[in-house]
């Protein structure tokens, strides 16, 4: 390593006393700080997606085509890719905290600007600026949430978490009701309004993400141990004072070798080269609930107006999303105690199989038994979708946590979110042309079977990581010793 890069080796027991931390309110803070990200992107999908109309017309619109609102979600999208990589990387150097920070004011400061958009050109700006805000959180974010949460509950956390978007989604469908209703609110400023409402939630997340510590782990790694041991002394406090619990000792320690900064040609080793089960385990999952959600999501509104007169599409989305958010935190605990391969393994093949059922018998629902096929799919879909998060966030080394969370979020978004409606977006305008609802069959057909792919990968390539240290599930790439439980390396850690 070039000189000044590594700093000296230190001896620490801050993993194994973060993760003997009893559940208290000071763990609500961190759940409250950090989990609004997927709010914030569940609302704004959502409102984007209901308003795409109302942008359209000169005069209280932007004047946008058909063409310019589906640029518009792509720009959004690229957005969310390069910004989750480009932000994934400065987590990984710069520290958690410092980053969740200007993401969230990233995104910020896009929605504001958005909301006073006066030309096309000015909102496509926006909309990719937002992306990279929203991308980049999701990095900074997970890489906090799993540092920070005790092992024995850290499954179920980042699970309902990840599954909050769809109490955003949820809210922006009921929202846009009212908002884009020309009787109750000036067209002109309904869908500007919508905007701000996201802003407004972000400025009250900033305020709430003060009280949330740097990661004592991104610490201790990066030279920094005398702040990261007083974090952790903090923390024991406030859980003791909360609790009234006295901590019991702990004797588990792991040697570090510390660096200031690690480079990118480590990182991409340790993916491809320790780690190639694992990064074809998460490609899998990734790209499976990719291609499931947008198989069914994208045509779901077209599909409820088109061939089923729907005028009102806010109300089916809203169940849709309630059954999304009850699925992951109804199922979040059982990826804790059942374990991480059984439950990835059953809710992506339950949800793939049933989409196939789907398929077969399109042509026989109605608008309310359609949603209720859907609400049934996604209430085991949606589970597996945030473990696939969960995934990408625990089965890597601390110094490569934020990237590696990055990479395939950038992949799966960008398959599921340009590949997907690309094709998705051609079945349903088929659809339209034949009356024929039976076109977009062809999209179900491939959500579900890279579900179960993602589900069979899941059996024979998933960790388990179930209540065991992050540090016993991938050794520090930095550490000196090697972790008793045997973690590391794809081949010592084989599915038992």
């Amino acid at each position: 390593m070039a000189d000044g890069v590594q700093t000296g080796t230190i001896t620490t027991d801050i993993p194994s006393r973060m993760d003997r931390l009893p559940w208290s309110r000071w763990h609500w803070l961190i759940v409250a700080g950090l989990g609004a990200v997927w709010i914030l992107d569940g609302l704004e999908v959502t409102i984007v997606g209901s308003m795409s109309a109302a942008l359209e017309p000169e005069g209280t619109g932007l004047g946008l085509s058909t063409s310019d609102v589906g640029l518009a979600g792509a720009l959004y999208v690229a957005g969310a890719c390069i910004g989750a990589l480009f932000f994934g990387q400065l987590t990984d150097r710069f520290g958690r905290k410092k980053l969740f920070m200007i993401t969230l004011a990233v995104y910020t400061i896009a929605t504001v600007l958005t909301a006073f958009s006066m030309n096309p050109m000015w909102y496509f700006a926006c909309r990719f600026l937002t992306g990279a805000g929203i991308g980049g959180e999701y990095a900074a974010i997970n890489s906090a949430i799993d540092e920070l949460i005790p092992a024995k509950y850290r499954g179920r956390v980042d699970i309902a978490i990840n599954g909050s978007f769809w109490v955003g989604a949820g809210a922006g469908a009921v929202l846009t009701i009212p908002l884009l209703d020309p009787t109750k609110v000036n067209p002109e400023f309904g869908w500007r309004f919508a905007f701000a409402l996201g802003a407004i939630l972000a400025f009250g997340v900033l305020f709430v993400r003060k009280y949330v510590p740097e990661s004592p782990r991104w610490l201790y790694i990066h030279g920094r141990e005398e702040e990261g041991e007083q974090i952790v002394e903090d923390i024991e406090r406030k859980v003791v004072e909360d609790t009234g619990q006295e901590l019991p000792t702990v004797s588990d320690t792991i040697t570090i070798r510390q660096r200031k900064t690690i480079g990118l040609p480590l990182i991409a080793k340790t993916v491809f080269t320790l780690y190639p089960k694992r990064t074809i385990l998460c490609l899998s999952l990734f790209i499976g609930q990719a291609f499931l959600y947008n198989a069914f999501f994208f045509t779901y509104g077209p599909a409820l107006e088109t061939f089923y007169g729907v005028t009102q599409v806010g109300w089916y989305i809203l169940a849709f999303a309630v059954s999304n958010f009850l699925g992951a935190l109804l199922l979040s605990q059982l990826f804790d105690t059942v374990g991480r391969v059984k439950m990835i393994a059953a809710t992506y093949i339950i949800s793939g199989l049933l989409l196939l059922a789907a398929a077969f018998y399109l042509d026989s629902f109605t608008a309310v038994t359609l949603t209720i096929m859907g609400m049934v799919i996604f209430f085991f879909a949606s589970a597996g979708a945030s473990a696939a998060y969960l995934t990408a966030s625990e089965v890597f080394p601390m110094e490569t946590r934020a990237l590696c969370i990055a990479f395939f979020y950038a992949i799966g978004t960008a398959a599921g979110g340009i590949a997907g409606p690309l094709y998705f977006s051609k079945l349903i305008e088929n659809a339209e042309v034949s009356k024929d609802i039976t076109e977009i069959v062809p999209g179900y057909v491939v959500g579900g079977l890279l579900m179960l792919a993602g589900g069979i990968v899941a059996i024979f390539l998933g960790v388990h990581a179930e209540q065991k240290t992050l540090e016993d599930i991938a050794r520090p790439l930095t550490a000196e010793d090697t972790p008793s439980s045997g973690g590391g390396q794809d081949k010592e850690l084989a599915p038992a």
